[in-house]
């Protein structure tokens, strides 16, 4: 310090803005405007938010709340199980078809026979009488028509010298002619009681089973009592008749397989296919008679058993089921509500089928996609927006 200049002198000031505020009150504002400014952004922007949601909610909590189902296939069938009536490929009675005694039979009940095999012997003594007094008459025909052969030649000779008159030669001719056709019956009736007393010799049309024997030694046999000597079925064949219910008659056509199956043997499944139908149905049962054929060379099925027919290509299509509270009765009929992808309600009209109790079968109207609404509210139409409850 100049020891010349005053002490109490203050120093000059520095040249510049008189207004001008130190730097540090500059940033200290700004920062106080940006804490002002966050404060503000994080107090209203969760308002805003709230506010947002609150309303969403009440729009949403506006929309009446639906619980909804999806429809299920109902169970399909494995096939139908119907029953059946096992027979015989061929049966047939044997009777006698000349009268009689029975002399000895040669098979019994569950004897196999082949075709011609010789079953019984009939003892027929009025028929052998009948038989000797034929031919004898045949014989007297035969010596009568040689006669009238040699009398009708010389008949003829005779004419020609005059010796006979034309008409008594005639006469000779038509004798002869009347001793050939006598000849000729006599022959037609020794071969007719031939043929009755080969019937003595009752033998099996076809190769089977004897599956019965109604007579015995020295029983009276009359052709025409109608009683029958024995019952002869071929069962290495059996034929299946069952009759199919009208609904399910389309899908079982001859070359089809089936499953039979016996009370006796269960769990034993017998291959049989469909040779044929009726054609027609039977007016009171509706019903189809059908008939299939069944392989039983091992003789596992005895004919006329009861049986179980299984068609397992007969299966019948599954249809839609619904809850029984999800329909709507109305004078259009009964109606479903439909929740679509917008949150839309669609009325639908359905066809009904079977009706289970808890649940029901739908034929028509819906599909396996669809979400349909659990009951639903009488005040239900179309257009409505509700909202599905997880």
């Amino acid at each position: 310090m100049n020891p010349s200049e005053p002490k109490n002198q203050t120093a000059a000031p520095r040249p510049g803005n008189a207004n001008e505020q130190p730097p540090k009150l500059g940033r200290i504002a700004v920062a106080a405007a940006f804490i002002v400014m966050v404060a503000l952004i994080a107090g209203v922007i969760p308002r805003w938010r709230q506010r947002d949601g609150l309303r969403a909610e009440t729009r949403n909590l506006a929309l009446p709340t639906v619980l909804v189902v999806t429809p299920t296939a109902g169970k399909a069938s494995p096939g139908m199980a119907l029953p059946a009536e096992v027979k015989a490929f061929v049966e047939a009675p044997i009777y006698a078809r000349a009268n009689g005694y029975l002399k000895r039979w040669l098979v019994d009940l569950g004897t196999n026979v082949a075709a011609g095999q010789l079953l019984a012997e009939i003892d027929t003594p009025e028929l052998n009488q009948e038989l000797a007094r034929a031919r004898a008459q045949l014989a007297q025909t035969e010596a009568a028509l040689g006669l009238a052969k040699t009398t009708a030649t010389r008949w003829s000779g005779l004419v020609k010298t005059d010796s006979v008159t034309e008409q008594e030669a005639a006469e000779k001719q038509s004798d002869l002619v009347l001793k050939t056709a006598s000849l000729e019956a006599a022959n037609a009736e020794v071969h007719r009681l031939e043929e009755l007393q080969s019937f003595g010799r009752v033998t099996a049309p076809f190769a089977g089973t004897i599956t019965a024997r109604q007579t015995d030694v020295g029983q009276l046999i009359n052709a025409g009592s109608g009683r029958e000597l024995f019952r002869l079925a071929q069962t290495g064949t059996l034929r299946v008749y069952v009759r199919v219910p009208q609904t399910a008659v389309r899908d079982v056509i001859p070359g089809h397989e089936a499953e039979l199956t016996l009370p006796e043997m269960p769990g034993h499944v017998f291959p049989a296919k469909v040779v044929r139908t009726a054609g027609v149905m039977d007016a009171q049962s509706r019903t189809l008679l059908t008939e299939l054929e069944l392989d039983n060379s091992r003789g596992q099925i005895l004919a006329g058993s009861y049986a179980q027919v299984r068609f397992p290509e007969a299966r019948p299509n599954a249809v839609l089921t619904l809850p029984s509270n999800a329909l709507l009765f109305r004078a259009e009929g009964p109606q479903v509500g439909a929740v679509v992808a917008d949150g839309k309600v669609e009325l639908r009209s359905v066809k009904l089928g079977r009706d289970f109790g808890s649940t029901v079968e739908i034929l028509e109207g819906i599909q396996s996609s669809d979400r349909v609404i659990l009951n639903p509210s009488d005040s239900l139409v179309s257009g409505t927006t509700v909202r599905v409850a997880p």
